[in-house]
């Protein structure tokens, strides 16, 4: 059998590395065991961070849906059961863009809410529903 020399693959694994490093910090750019731990854990943030981002999207739709909702007198979680208890199925991201660029059609959403929320009124203290709905 044919003896196999390793280092072509070894400098292209090692410039594979530090081509990913480029842009690091010290020895981390140029030093192929540094940069090696160091584009490991830079992959495992990257991954990680991609659902961060996503929770992060979320929680900042939610704060742009309640200061929307807020001028109309609700509050969000009373806005969120408004809308399904009256069968209106909207994301988080879809609300807070029309709560931006469309508030007309924001407020038609907020007042279909409203309405929804008028068993308040019927099933509780007028305190509840003023609470509620003002």
């Amino acid at each position: 059998m044919a003896r196999v020399k390793r280092g072509v693959t070894s400098r292209a694994k090692h410039t594979k590395t530090l081509k990913a490093a480029k842009g690091f910090y010290g020895r981390r750019k140029n030093t192929i065991r540094a940069a090696k731990a160091a584009v490991d854990r830079s992959r495992q943030m990257a991954t990680r961070d991609r659902r961060v981002k996503k929770r992060n999207f979320r929680a900042l739709w939610i704060q742009r849906i309640n200061a929307a909702v807020r001028e109309f007198g609700l509050t969000y979680g009373r806005f969120i059961d408004g809308l399904n208890k009256a069968g209106i199925e909207v994301d988080r991201k879809i609300l807070s863009d029309m709560a931006i660029h469309e508030p007309a059609a924001f407020g038609a959403l907020v007042e279909a809410s409203k309405k929804a929320l008028e068993y308040l009124k019927e099933a509780g203290t007028a305190n509840e529903f003023e609470s509620a709905v003002n």
